[in-house]
């Protein structure tokens, strides 16, 4: 259960990194209200998941998901590049959190 919520913090993440593109240096009222939920959730599941995954393992895959998830929607929202070398550099973070999920103890 302690990687449902890991993930679930990892998602909210990326909700509060595209609030704050959309907040505008914070001059947006409601992706500012966005950010401050999203980032609230978000660290408070992390805190759920650290009762019983290790601190490392689970930081690294929460930023992970919030890092591929940015990438992402940056693409789709904001249309960012596509540059084949940065999606291979977003294959790296995703295979590194594949790494640690699969060799983590729990």
């Amino acid at each position: 259960m302690a990687w449902v919520v890991l993930i679930v913090a990892g998602l909210f993440e990326v909700g509060w990194s595209v609030c704050l593109k959309y907040a505008r240096g914070f001059t947006e009222p409601w992706p500012t209200a966005g950010f401050l939920l999203f980032t609230a959730a978000s660290v408070g599941l992390l805190g759920v998941a650290l009762r019983s995954l290790p601190l490392g393992t689970a930081y690294t895959v929460w930023t992970g998901i919030g890092a591929v998830g940015a990438v992402a929607l940056g693409v789709v929202l904001f249309g960012e590049s596509m540059d084949p070398r940065r999606l291979a550099c977003v294959g790296l973070i995703v295979a590194g959190i594949v790494g640690l999920k699969v060799l983590s103890p729990h």
